[in-house]
């Protein structure tokens, strides 16, 4: 049964990471129906689990895989955004600040009053209080 499942897989697209993400979208939705048992609510989670399992099984693997990389630049800055905070949470000795000239992200360390930095990749500096 393994074989004829992995024989019949061969050749189609499978998971991704949209798919992986609709997913949880399916699960959030039917939830959210359990307790607000809304038929437009269900209905979009039946639609988005159908699109899933579609794109799963397409054999168009280069559309899945173009579908795929436009969903993760798309979602490139909010991912970035998060992980930037959970870095500052996590590194509570340093502030983070952006160079105003050129945007890179200057890590400074906390309690040293005003600080003139220098951008390591610009070489702008400006001042700061840490």
């Amino acid at each position: 049964m393994k074989e004829k499942f992995i024989q019949f897989m061969q050749g189609r697209y499978g998971v991704d990471t949209l798919n992986n993400h609709a997913l949880f979208l399916v699960i959030a939705l039917f939830v959210i129906n359990i307790f607000f048992n809304n038929r437009i609510v269900m209905l979009f989670g039946y639609l988005i689990w159908f699109i899933v399992i579609y794109r799963m099984f397409s054999r168009q693997t280069y559309k899945r895989y173009q579908e795929n990389e436009k969903y993760l630049t798309a979602i490139k800055p909010v991912q970035q955004f998060f992980n930037l905070q959970k870095k500052r949470m996590s590194d509570r000795s340093h502030k983070y600040y952006r160079c105003p000239s050129c945007k890179q992200m200057v890590r400074l360390p906390k309690g040293k009053g005003k600080i003139i930095v220098t951008c390591p990749s610009c070489h702008h500096k400006f001042e700061k209080r840490t």
